[in-house]
Parts: structure tokens; C-alpha cells; sequence
């Protein structure tokens, strides 16, 4: 192959993956803190009946800490993350939002 063919090869190569869409798991879905706490239940109840929720029971890794919506936005993400994290697996009846943060905290990793 000749240096000049190799050349544009390598730039036309670079170009193509400056434009290619990249996919991010650094995406968390996390209560909204002024969610009351109806809406909170109501999004462990809905989230429980289709993620395992073990780790925010009792002696479970995300058990603690022990508040509604640090329990909340376990089984919110866990939700979210099992549905192709798309907005409306964060929507939560506009209870849930994105950040860019990791929330994990110690043993309880999101």
C-alpha cells in the first residue's frame, strides 16, 4: 500500500470516529431530593416489582444509608439502567432526573 493511500486511509479513519455517537454508562438516575415522600414509596414499590431490591433491605449493600430517598434512587437507577437507560425510565411522574455524578456510596455500588 502506498504511504499516500495509508495516509488518507488513516485520516478518513479518524474523521469517521470523531463523528461516531458515543455511548455512555455514565449516566445514574437518582430522586429528585423535594420528592414527597408518597412519591418516593410509590417509585420503590413500582421499581421493586421489576428489579431486585435486596440491597436496600435490611443488612443489604445499599441498606445504608437508611433514608427514602437514598433507597429510592437505588431502585429508580437499578430501573433505569435494566430498561436501556432512555429519559423515560428516569421519568418516575417527573420524580427522577440524570446526573453525571456517581451516587454509589461504600459498599452500595450503583
Amino acid at each position: 500500500m502506498s504511504t499516500q493511500l495509508l495516509t488518507l486511509l488513516v485520516l478518513l479513519s479518524a474523521a469517521a470516529i470523531q463523528h461516531l455517537p458515543v455511548a455512555t454508562c455514565n449516566e445514574w438516575c437518582v430522586a429528585l431530593p423535594a420528592s414527597t415522600k408518597e412519591q418516593l414509596q410509590a417509585n420503590i414499590d413500582f421499581g421493586c416489582r421489576q428489579v431486585h431490591c435486596t440491597a436496600i433491605q435490611p443488612g443489604g449493600s445499599c441498606y445504608y444509608p437508611n433514608t427514602l430517598v437514598d433507597h429510592a434512587s437505588f431502585v429508580m437507577n437499578s430501573y433505569y439502567q435494566s430498561h436501556d437507560r432512555t429519559a423515560d425510565a428516569c421519568s418516575f411522574n417527573n420524580s427522577g432526573f440524570l446526573t453525571s455524578s456517581d451516587p454509589s456510596n461504600g459498599p452500595c455500588v450503583y
